[in-house]
């Protein structure tokens, strides 16, 4: 098995912010929200997140926050529920949950559930079981699950469940690793895991990794790193990760890296990127690779992260 390049990881994801005008940094403008907590997340598993300078990530995330209460991708664009997580967790990163107006951002999120329980993403009104689980996490984080009605939360992400064991997006939607992770999380957060076929689930997640090893997202599609995360988190958090090769898994991520100048892509011999990197790590992380701190596979979070906000140590 190969080692994981540490050094030049830090490096890689440290040198993003600088390239300003590089194609990677152009096409994430609007999303950039979510590529700074990428990067963030990645340094702390990696033990290198006092080498940026934490002010002024918080400034700009702060200023990327509407009147309304939810954030924006970027400073000038529109509030979405999806890069409001991400603004969170960043904050969380950085113990700066304090400087949150708590009931502002609460009411925004809470504004986003519909009469069946379900949350729209942003006043466009799309509707995802993606936006269930953001929704959830971010009000458990703020300590103010009180603000949404969670059983028609529950009840709605229930109706998204196939006969397969998956979920989809919608109900009736096509079963994918992504949207299970998200319907899982959100019953663990809410206490509410006793709906899911755990043996049903489980064996259609472990059947999701490959003879290399990788893990992919549906039948008959290639394996990607970004897999990584979403089918182990919800495997352990069905307490089935055990179902699969977890050695062949991390050997998998590790041949995705690139040894020369840091980052991880979704398969070996691609073209790295930021989204993959953090991915990745987090998946050796869930695997228990030696030297990266432990995250929590329902928050997203380094687990003394989620410790420090629920148990204030």
């Amino acid at each position: 098995m190969e080692e994981l390049e540490v050094e030049k990881h830090a490096k890689y994801i440290l040198a993003i912010e600088k390239r300003k005008d590089d194609f990677e940094s152009l096409v994430m403008e609007h999303l950039r929200m979510n590529g700074v907590y990428w990067g963030l997340s990645a340094l702390d598993l990696l033990q290198k997140l006092g080498s940026i300078d934490q002010d002024e990530v918080v400034s700009w995330v702060m200023k990327c926050q509407h009147d309304c209460g939810g954030f924006a991708g970027n400073i000038g664009h529109d509030p979405h529920i999806l890069y409001t997580l991400s603004a969170v967790q960043i904050l969380a990163l950085l113990d700066k949950l304090d400087d949150l107006d708590t009931e502002k951002l609460s009411n925004y999120i809470a504004g986003l559930q519909n009469e069946d329980g379900s949350f729209s993403g942003d006043m466009g009104g799309e509707i995802d079981t993606r936006f269930s689980y953001i929704a959830i996490c971010c009000l458990s984080l703020l300590h103010r699950l009180d603000k949404i009605n969670v059983e028609k939360a529950v009840d709605y992400i229930v109706c998204c469940k196939n006969m397969d064991g998956g979920f989809g997006c919608t109900p009736g939607g096509e079963s994918h690793a992504g949207q299970i992770f998200c319907c899982v999380g959100a019953l663990a957060l809410t206490g509410s895991l006793h709906h899911i076929d755990k043996d049903l689930l489980g064996w259609w997640l472990c059947e999701r990794q490959d003879k290399g090893g990788g893990l992919n997202g549906r039948p008959e599609k290639l394996p990607d790193v970004c897999y990584s995360w979403w089918v182990l988190c919800s495997l352990i958090m069905i307490d089935r990760v055990h179902w699969i090769d977890k050695n062949k898994l991390a050997t998998f991520i590790l041949k995705c890296q690139d040894t020369e100048n840091g980052g991880i892509s979704d398969r070996p011999d691609d073209a790295v990127d930021i989204f993959h990197t953090y991915f990745g790590l987090a998946g050796l992380s869930l695997l228990e690779y030696p030297g990266l701190k432990p995250i929590d596979p329902a928050y997203a979070l380094p687990v003394d992260i989620v410790n420090r906000i629920f148990f204030g140590r």
